[in-house]
Formats: C-alpha cells, structure tokens, sequence
C-alpha cells in the first residue's frame, strides 16, 4: 500500500472516530431528554431541556460538519502523482511533510511524520501549485520543497 493511501486511510479512521463520537454524544442526549421527567421544580426542568436540546443541535452541527469533511476527503485520489502540489499530494519540504487533503492532525508513516491539513489553511494556501525546488516562506521561517508524491 502506497504512503498515500495509508495517509487516506488515516483521515478516514480520523473521521469515522469524531463520526462515533458525536453520534454517542446525540445518543447520550436523547437518553437524557427521554428519562428526564418533571419535577417539582418546572422551570428547572424546562431550563434543562432547553440545554439538552441545544447540546443536541451542536451535536447536529457538528455532524453536518464531519459529512462535509468526509464528502472532502472522498474527492482526494491516491492513485495520481502531479508536478505542482494540489488535493491529495503528499508534499516533503526541508521543514515537515504535510498529506494536502484534510485538518487531522499529526499522523506517522514508517516513523515519518506528516500533518494532514486542508486545502485551506494558511500553509497549504502556500503550497498549493508549487513545484519540486520552490521556495516557501511562512511566518518566521523558509524552507524547500523536496518531492509531490
């Protein structure tokens, strides 16, 4: 399996496990809101709905948020090596290698270190149609672009 695909598989794993958490969380939520019965005390009770229900549309954001990742890091194919740097390149520079797909964080090949970022973010705005050779300056410090896989 090419580092490509083992950097995609990585995202996907990333997703699927925000994935499961959040739907645990609206789980949670609605096991609250069902068990939750009405005290004595009705406008405590009506104030801890109303929290739950916005814990629940956040959760429902969030969801949305994971699907338009996810719908993202599907259009990203592990199969094409290009000469400049776009969506699904692996970039190695003088400085760090990044996975050009989306925001995962650190994650390690054969004791390589990459950092899966998105397309949008200010260093991959950077990178984005370089070549092997070019120079890039980012913040305080510059570095080289080695190899696009």
């Amino acid at each position: 399996m090419n580092i490509k695909q083992q950097l995609y598989n990585q995202c996907l794993a990333f997703i699927q496990n925000r994935y499961t958490t959040v739907q645990n969380t609206i789980y949670e939520i609605q096991e609250s809101l069902t068990s939750e019965t009405k005290s004595s005390a009705g406008d405590k009770h009506e104030t801890g709905r109303a929290m739950l229900q916005l814990e629940r549309e956040k959760a429902g954001h969030q969801l949305a948020e994971i699907e338009k990742t996810k719908l993202l890091l599907s259009k990203v194919n592990t199969e094409t090596t290009s000469n400049s740097i776009g969506l699904g390149s692996v970039v190695y520079t003088t400085k760090a290698n990044y996975f050009i797909a989306i925001s995962a964080g650190e994650l390690t090949i054969d004791d390589d270190k990459f950092y899966a970022i998105s397309a949008n973010t200010p260093i991959a705005k950077l990178l984005l149609l370089k070549q092997i050779g070019d120079e890039i300056h980012f913040r305080s410090s510059t570095f080289v672009i080695n190899r696009i896989l």
